[in-house]
């Protein structure tokens, strides 16, 4: 192998290497830097307070009902993948709303961002419908 063949190998790997950081999920396609608000889960509204966030690279966060959560979502846009979650355990009044939220929110798979509106649903036609306000 040649100096030349050896750098321009070692500078594809480089490049590779970074591309394969750069985040590709629904974060990077208009969904960072806001705070979503479930607003209806398969065609109704939903009642209780539930947001979304993409805090960082291949992370999710937000409120549920009653506690904060957060997850991997590592999947390439329009894909959507959350898990496993992780949840704080405090009790309220809302927790039979807080596991319809968590349930389904496990069950997405796809994401799509449309201006102030992200919806997330199934290829079986399930849906969760978020707005922000900017």
């Amino acid at each position: 192998m040649t100096l030349r063949t050896g750098i321009l190998t070692c500078c594809c790997v480089l490049l590779a290497t970074a591309a394969c950081r750069k985040d590709e999920t629904v974060a990077a396609y208009g969904g960072s830097d806001r705070i979503w608000q479930l607003t209806e889960i398969d065609g109704d509204a939903f009642a209780a307070e539930a947001t979304l966030t993409f805090p960082e690279t291949g992370k999710i966060a937000g409120t549920a009902p009653c506690n904060s959560y957060s997850a991997a979502m590592t999947v390439p846009y329009p894909w959507f993948g959350a898990g496993p979650i992780a949840a704080t355990r405090r009790a309220c009044p809302a927790l039979e709303a807080e596991t319809i939220f968590f349930k389904t929110l496990g069950e997405m798979t796809l994401s799509e961002v449309l201006g102030d509106t992200l919806v997330l649903s199934t290829p079986e036609g399930r849906s969760m419908i978020f707005i922000s306000g900017g």
